[in-house]
């Protein structure tokens, strides 16, 4: 086969310096719409008193979280017709406008409205960047860029928290999205004048059935999963009332895009076997690592006594290896061209890193649990990546942009749940522990899963012993749950069929040359 005979090809010794410039651009961008999703957790309390809005405080971070999760497929399907940088750079626009409108919000309903305004750019940034690293080099080379990417994230997970506590410290609450301009005007800069992706103008037709029916049941189960447990029980009509809504869209969505002659999300692509290993692969991860990951902080806030910014910079450990493992694992992967190997050995450390968070109690130490978080940080940082390059290299060059928010979209949709299911039992084995135990009134409030640390040291001390290992015992049930999620990473591992890198998706750099400009 011609596609084998060229993945078999030694790969390009040197990527173009330029790629690298473009990349800055394409990384700045990713930072934003990663760092914006947690930025705001630790500026709410100030927000919410100020625009006196505290029955509406979960909407400013569901609202980001349901429109960037909706709008993805729907900019990977948009770039692959009407072409990538133009379609990219719209939506940093986007983004850029809704952080100058959230800064200047009056009042609680125009900071939810913009708050979705700035996910639906924030949706495109992540697909766009993720797409365009797929145009500008072959899978072989890709490795590499995307080794870049996870330590994106470790900035943006631990950065995020610290920075907005300190612009809300010293500036104002507002400053968390004024921050936003300055790089978000150089990424457009980077992008604007050094990308040129070839565009080939075809006849499109847009699958707008199935585009509502996906916004629909994306929506009424990403719903489900914020509102489950704290706005309303699990068994209220609005929580099954929406659950219905997804469950009965999502095949009307699936026989819909069966028949479009230009659907959102091409079927053809999961008769590819790797691309469907790909993608479970990513709901996986997502559904271990962000829905078990949601309670370290809790653990560290309640049970070990840290404060909000200590507990962010506790997480350093579990970070730290994306700085290391996740570069040195794509330099091998581009160098080799072998992919596999990493898959099992990360779907084996992230099931050991599981299991050893499972045995933290009120004893462990910070020293210890930040160990554990170092085997679990390495689980990740082989893996995550892997998931998109798989995907990218199983679909044809058309389809790069639908892989691309596909893979994101399994993803973000497994974390959701994970948060969910991880929530559900948590707040069950904590309200089971704390019955008939007295004045032990702090319980999540509404089954949120989070509780208040400060209510804990107005907890009689007689019974704040109890308390403390009745929340570990919750969060050591949680990381148990968590464990078969991820050795289900580990097996799936072994059904990947490593197929050779591609080593042509045009020559590295030839599309930074402006000779055929968008």
């Amino acid at each position: 086969m011609v596609a084998t005979e060229a993945a078999v090809a030694p790969a390009s010794s040197k990527l173009d310096r330029r790629v690298y410039v473009v990349l800055a651009g394409l990384l700045l961008a990713m930072l934003l719409a990663s760092l914006d999703n947690l930025i705001v957790g630790t500026a709410m309390p100030r927000i919410v008193g100020e625009l006196d809005g505290i029955k509406h405080l979960s909407w400013v971070v569901t609202a980001y979280l349901l429109t960037m999760t909706v709008s993805g497929p729907f900019y990977g399907k948009l770039g692959d017709l009407y072409g990538r940088k133009k379609i990219f750079m719209s939506a940093i626009v986007i983004f850029l406008v809704a952080s100058v409108l959230l800064g200047s919000s009056q009042n609680m309903a125009e900071l939810i409205g913009f708050r979705a305004l700035q996910g639906l750019g924030a949706g495109g940034i992540v697909v766009g960047v993720l797409a365009i690293i797929g145009d500008l080099v072959p899978p072989r080379e890709r490795g590499r860029l995307m080794g870049f990417a996870a330590p994106v994230i470790g900035v943006a997970t631990i950065g995020g928290p610290l920075l907005g506590g300190f612009l809300t410290d010293h500036l104002s609450w507002r400053w968390i999205f004024y921050i936003n301009l300055p790089p978000g005007i150089m990424a457009l800069a980077l992008i604007g004048t050094t990308l040129h992706l070839p565009h080939h103008k075809i006849k499109h037709k847009i699958d707008w059935l199935g585009a509502v029916l996906l916004i629909v049941a994306a929506s009424a189960l990403m719903l489900v999963r914020s509102w489950g447990g704290s706005h309303y029980g699990w068994g209220s009509w609005q929580i099954i009332g929406l659950a219905v809504i997804g469950v009965v869209s999502t095949p009307l969505f699936v026989l819909v895009e069966r028949r479009a002659p230009e659907p959102m999300l091409p079927f053809r692509l999961f008769r590819n076997r790797n691309f469907s290993v790909a993608v479970w692969h990513g709901f996986l991860i997502g559904f271990a690592m962000f829905g078990a990951v949601a309670f370290l902080p809790l653990y560290q806030q309640t049970v070990q006594g840290a404060s909000a910014t200590n507990s962010g910079i506790l997480l350093l450990p579990m970070m730290f290896p994306m700085f290391v493992v996740g570069p040195l694992v794509g330099q091998v992967i581009s160098r080799t061209g072998r992919y596999k190997i990493f898959q099992i050995l990360g779907g084996a450390v992230l099931t050991v890193g599981m299991f050893l968070l499972t045995r933290l109690d009120v004893s462990t130490t910070k020293l210890t649990s930040g160990a554990y978080m170092v085997v679990f940080g390495i689980g990740m940082a082989m893996s995550m990546q892997l998931t998109m390059l798989i995907a990218q290299n199983s679909a044809e060059q058309r389809d790069m942009g639908v892989a691309s928010s596909t893979s994101n979209f399994f993803r973000l949709i497994g974390g959701a749940f994970g948060v969910s299911l991880f929530g559900a039992i948590f707040n069950n084995r904590l309200a089971a522990a704390l019955s008939g135990m007295p004045d032990a009134g702090v319980l999540p409030s509404g089954g949120s899963a989070k509780l208040d640390p400060d209510a804990l040291s107005k907890v009689a001390p007689q019974v704040k012993g109890p308390l403390l290992a009745a929340i570990a015992d919750a969060i050591h049930d949680v990381f148990w749950w968590g464990l078969p999620f991820t050795a289900l990473v580990f097996v799936i591992g072994w059904v990947l069929k490593e197929v050779p890198l591609r080593t042509s998706a045009g020559r590295a750099g030839e599309h930074l040359s402006g000779e055929v400009p968008e």
